[in-house]
């Protein structure tokens, strides 16, 4: 008698896993579930893709079970096992591409039978269009320090204040932006240090090698640092030890960073990509901007104006962006798709 499949085939962390573990988490207290394939933090054990399939057999009190689905390879599956195999499921799709998909993606997303969209723009690109429910954080999870300097000196890591990029390490992400806009920051702010945490991949390891260089040509190693991957949990632990997140990005679907640095409290500067501009309020909890570095000096200089979009940035997440109202917005895709089928 399981109601809902949950799949996550990838076995990377990324942002795609983020998302629904914190969803997961939510609805492993509502439905009878279960997650397939790979373990999400603090999520329920996964079972295998043949369990999956097994437990859809027997939806129970529902009239079949629903797979929700976010990979191109998790639409392959579930397309499987529903127009294959035959299993009694219905297939629900979240998009967050704010750009044209290709051709396979396009074919995969037309055969689902609800389509969730995560902004008004993603939702423009697909078919089947039931709803459009933005992404939440775990409000619980991400809450901001008693003491942010306090926290950031017990972080270990230099300086009096912390400002960080987070995300893969290549073009499409920016990171060469945040490094250009640091090494214009950090002369006017000595008691500042500033993170780039994530990783590259091989095919951007020139890449990296040539940002770091530039760092240390300027002499300023010791004050911009590359920290690589820290696991979610430690993430949890530094975000509210921040001062600022910078985020700069060419592209980006929709882009949680800047959300779970609001539930901490810690206000964001970042170009005008992903959902960036709504999570700013106007402004209150965020700045979007062609000058990251003037906004970044700007607020770093006017302790009172920082104080206030910190305080705004916690209350647009708890208010608009929880994890918790996501979970709801999804749920009444479900709902009516059971209704539906009775």
């Amino acid at each position: 008698m399981t109601e809902l499949i949950v799949t996550n085939f990838n076995r990377n962390f990324t942002g795609v896993s983020a998302t629904a573990a914190g969803v997961v988490r939510v609805q492993a207290e509502r439905y009878d579930m279960a997650l397939s394939d790979v373990a999400l933090p603090g999520c329920p054990a996964p079972v295998s893709r043949a369990e999956a399939r097994r437990l859809s057999r027997s939806p129970g009190a529902r009239p079949f079970t629903i797979w929700h689905v976010r990979r191109n390879s998790e639409m392959r599956a579930a397309l499987w096992a529903r127009d294959v195999l035959r299993l009694p499921i219905r297939i629900v799709f979240t998009s967050a591409a704010q750009r044209r998909h290709s051709a396979l993606p396009r074919w995969l997303i037309s055969r689902m039978d609800a389509v969730i969209a995560t902004t008004d723009a993603a939702g423009e690109l697909v078919p089947h269009l039931h709803a459009v429910v933005p992404h939440g954080v775990d409000c619980d999870g991400f809450a901001p320090a008693r003491d942010r300097a306090a926290a950031w000196r017990a972080t270990g890591y230099p300086g009096a204040r912390g400002i960080a990029t987070i995300g893969r390490i290549r073009p499409e992400k920016g990171t060469d932006r945040f490094v250009a806009t640091m090494l214009e920051v950090l002369p006017r702010h000595p008691d500042l240090t500033a993170l780039v945490i994530g990783r590259a991949a091989k095919a951007d390891a020139a890449f990296l090698d040539r940002l770091k260089a530039q760092v240390a040509g300027a002499g300023l190693a010791g004050r911009l640092l590359f920290v690589g991957e820290i696991a979610p949990g430690d993430l949890r632990g530094l975000l509210p030890a921040l001062s600022l997140i910078v985020q700069l990005p060419r592209y980006e679907g929709y882009g949680m960073v800047p959300l779970e640095g609001m539930a901490c409290g810690v206000p964001f500067v970042a170009a005008d990509a992903g959902h960036y501009a709504e999570f700013s309020a106007q402004g209150r909890a965020g700045i979007v901007t062609g000058d990251a570095a003037g906004a970044v000096s700007g607020l770093l200089d006017d302790p009172a104006r920082h104080a206030a979009m910190a305080r705004a940035a916690r209350e647009v997440a708890t208010g608009h962006y929880s994890v918790t109202r996501e979970a709801d917005g999804i749920g009444a895709v479900y709902e009516a798709l059971w209704s539906e089928g009775r």
